[in-house]
């Protein structure tokens, strides 16, 4: 173990500085995060609870009950009191005791938190299991106020608090981290040529075949099989750095946003490119005639008024921008498309047009991603 640690600190101090370590671009199998939730009540509010709620009266006439109290729903008032949610994350290998922040938010029609006491709460895994228990007074960043005549003023969220350290673990995950003869490192995103070079950079480290990639997004590292050992080898591993491989070339597109992120190793081949707008503007007007009669008489002619007439008239005129085209040569970079595209002063939803036309065209050398 003692000629493993040296051959890593004498191998990890000749790594270039703009490598990336281990624990930034993978994950172990089997260490995260566990999701817990549960349903209490929050009381001690002022007058900002949810009122008559059945949901609440009932939550509260069952937690009396469990003190040894009979009451009825009808003997209470929940003006004081609020239905709430209550979300925490376990995080990996925590023991019995520690401590998590737990996050409290009404499922009522309570208008704010603020001062209130979270009672004991039981929290639950995704197996129906209690792992943890929560209780503790809010801390809430919001405020609410509300007028007599209907005015309201409503400042952050008053209806979402949190309680530091508010929850205690009372039940422990098991981890497959000592359990199993390999660990496996997962990488955030999967890519072949980083996982093998992930897999290479182990084996430079710490000796030939310790590391195996498996696929591309894991790969397997044999490791020892004493705890203490096993903790010390992870330290070392996840500070092995290496130089990821360049990301796959896309291009992204926000519909809802116009935003358009294009990577930088997105290229083109050969096209002409065109860029124009056309502008059609129509003015709608009418004319307006008066009708008239001419009546002859003994004593000469009258003209007598008659209907009057309305004659659309209509003008429509069109306006071209002069039509600007620009060329891609073979293979050009990043840089070069986007000064093209800012010559012309395409919008974005220009932007969006000319790259989907580039990729029809079969003249993108990326994908194109649309969220």
């Amino acid at each position: 173990m003692r000629r493993i640690a040296l051959a890593a600190l004498l191998v990890l101090a000749t790594f270039p500085a703009h490598a990336d370590r281990i624990k930034d671009l993978a994950s172990v199998a089997g260490v995260r995060s566990n999701p817990l939730v549960g349903y209490g009540v929050v009381v001690g509010l002022s007058g900002t609870g949810d009122g008559n709620s059945g949901l609440t009266l009932q939550s509260l006439q069952s937690l009396i009950s469990r003190l040894g109290l009979v009451v009825e729903t009808a003997d209470l008032n929940a003006k004081n009191a609020a239905a709430v949610m209550v979300t925490a994350e376990l995080a990996a290998f925590a023991k019995e005791g520690q401590t998590l922040d737990v996050t409290v938010s009404t499922v009522g029609s309570a208008k704010s938190l603020k001062g209130g006491t979270l009672l004991m709460t039981p929290l639950m895994g995704a197996d129906g299991e209690i792992y943890a228990i929560a209780q503790g007074n809010l801390v809430v960043g919001g405020l609410g106020v509300a007028g007599e005549d209907g005015s309201s003023l409503t400042v952050n969220i008053p209806t979402v608090g949190r309680v530091p350290e508010g929850g205690q673990v009372e039940k422990v995950v098991n981890a497959p981290f000592l359990d199993s003869d390999n660990l496996i490192l997962n990488l955030n995103r999967g890519d072949f040529s980083t996982a093998s070079a992930m897999a290479k950079a182990i084996n430079e480290v710490f000796g030939p075949d310790i590391a195996t990639p498996i696929d591309a997004t894991s790969v397997s590292v044999r490791a020892p099989y004493e705890a203490g050992q096993r903790v010390t080898f992870m330290g070392m591993l996840e500070n092995v750095e290496l130089t990821p491989d360049a990301p796959a070339a896309k291009v992204v597109i926000n519909s809802r946003s116009g935003t358009v992120v294009i990577g930088g190793n997105v290229r083109v081949t050969p096209a002409a490119v065109s860029h124009g707008s056309l502008t059609v503007k129509i003015n709608e007007d009418s004319t307006v005639t008066q009708g008239a009669t001419v009546v002859n008489g003994q004593n000469g002619s009258v003209v007598v008024p008659g209907q009057t007439t309305t004659t659309p008239n209509s003008s429509v005129t069109a306006k071209q921008d002069p039509v600007r085209a620009f060329v891609f040569d073979a293979g050009v970079s990043l840089s070069s498309l986007v000064d093209a595209i800012n010559a012309v002063g395409a919008s974005p939803s220009d932007l969006v047009a000319i790259l989907e036309s580039l990729r029809e065209a079969g003249a993108l050398r990326a994908e194109l991603v649309v969220i």
